[in-house]
């Protein structure tokens, strides 16, 4: 067991970003990487031409890496924003006219897993209302994942970071997904189990991992404090993903971490050659 034995993506909206998009991709591959993943790269395009999303289909493409991860549209990301499917009016609107552009985008690239992030409280809108919206809103997201195939993500956030967004727990990220499921009876809802997010909330992770590795989809893994790579901060991920193998969960593990003052391609001293 180890870091050997697991299979790491990276995230290229947060790893790489000193490239342009278009570059990514084959910098990921060129520093030995078959996976990536991203959030929705147009942060103001729900919706963007046809033309930019060939272009990064190409991209992912010709550097022979798979897209293994995608995020509907969550407003800015980064950027003040946790979301955009509770947000009533026209950030709602943005993700629902997101959801088929996205899950054709991810079907077209064989993507079999979309990230749909809950969203900010809204100041003087009813948490119910909001509640209501949302559930509406990720039962589509879990039909549109369906229908290309995919499972739909649902995250936990950290509340240090995130102090507007309700779910920034592992208990009420799966909640919200055993509500999803419920109400769809597709069973295609599952945890995105993040190690950083859940550490920062100072929530027992093999406890989380014990309770929750069969209903996780996805992982990603940053060190705390600071969202580093491995080893720049004190959580003992190795063990953590080995006790989450053993539990038998035998998905991608996303690299989501700051690579701090220097190059990305640095920033993987820590994987074995």
């Amino acid at each position: 067991m180890g870091y050997s034995d697991q299979r790491f993506n990276v995230n290229l909206s947060i790893l790489f970003t000193e490239l342009p998009l278009l570059e990514r991709p084959a910098a990921a591959a060129k520093a030995g990487f078959g996976a990536v993943e991203l959030w929705w790269p147009w942060v103001d395009a729900p919706t963007p031409e046809q033309s930019e999303l060939d272009a990064l289909k190409k991209a992912i493409e010709d550097a022979g890496v798979q897209l293994v991860g995608l995020n509907f549209y969550a407003g800015q990301l980064p950027g003040p924003d946790r979301g955009a499917l509770s947000i009533p009016g026209e950030e709602s609107a943005k993700f629902r006219a997101n959801l088929a552009v996205a899950a054709d985008f991810a079907k077209s690239l064989g993507c079999t897993a979309l990230n749909a992030l809950y969203g900010n409280r809204v100041e003087g809108v009813d948490p119910a209302v909001q509640d209501e919206l949302a559930l509406e809103n990720l039962v589509l997201a879990a039909r549109e994942a369906d229908r290309v195939g995919a499972i739909l993500l649902i995250e936990a956030l950290n509340k240090p970071e995130s102090p507007r967004c309700p779910i920034v727990s592992a208990p009420k990220a799966i909640e919200i997904v055993d509500k999803v499921n419920a109400a769809t009876g597709l069973g295609n809802a599952k945890f995105l189990m993040d190690l950083y997010h859940l550490s920062m909330n100072g929530e027992d992770l093999p406890s989380v991992i014990e309770q929750y590795a069969a209903k996780t989809g996805h992982v990603q893994i940053a060190d705390n404090p600071g969202r580093g790579a491995p080893g720049t901060g004190s959580l003992p991920l190795e063990g953590l993903l080995d006790q989450l193998a053993k539990a038998g969960y035998e998905g991608w593990v996303g690299l989501e971490y700051k690579p701090g003052d220097r190059p990305s391609a640095e920033a993987f001293d820590w994987l074995p050659a």
